[in-house]
């Protein structure tokens, strides 16, 4: 029962210690201690403060990103488009250049075969003029006294001439 009932002097020197230990405390360490507890508090407040910082410029961030990302989809559609458009200026021009040399072979060939046209029909008029003098000049250099010797001898140049 000693325990729960102690003596006034082990009282009296208990809160006296106590009284000690505590100005020393409240002298020393209560400073440092309330110090560290503020330095830590207002750490954390420019942590939080720093986060929300962070936290805006990575939304900004985003913004800036997608604003980019459309606009570099826009340009991505218009660089599309020229060069489609290009493309089909081009194939167009291939095409009637196509058309323009295709058009110029065949005139070239119409007036090649047209130039062979007319030197064969020029070839074939004097094949026949030379041929005409020939007949007449052979029919002009024999004398006939007879029209029936005159007709045969006729037909035999004829028939030689379809065989030449």
């Amino acid at each position: 029962m000693e325990l729960l009932t102690p003596g006034l002097g082990l009282l009296l020197w208990t809160f006296l210690a106590f009284l000690i230990v505590f100005f020393l405390l409240k002298k020393y360490a209560w400073p440092a201690i309330i110090k560290g507890l503020s330095d830590r508090e207002q750490n954390i407040a420019n942590s939080i403060a720093t986060a929300e910082k962070i936290k805006l410029e990575m939304a900004q961030l985003k913004n800036d990103n997608e604003a980019f990302l459309v606009k570099a989809r826009e340009e991505r559609a218009i660089l599309l488009k020229e060069a489609k458009e290009i493309k089909d200026k081009l194939i167009n021009e291939a095409k009637e250049d196509a058309k323009a040399q295709a058009a110029r072979i065949v005139a070239d060939a119409q007036l090649t075969i047209n130039n062979q046209k007319m030197a064969a029909i020029t070839d074939l008029k004097n094949q026949v003029g030379k041929l005409v003098i020939e007949v007449s000049e052979k029919i002009l250099r024999r004398e006939l006294s007879n029209k029936a010797e005159q007709e045969l001898y006729i037909k035999q140049l004829a028939e030689e001439a379809k065989l030449n």
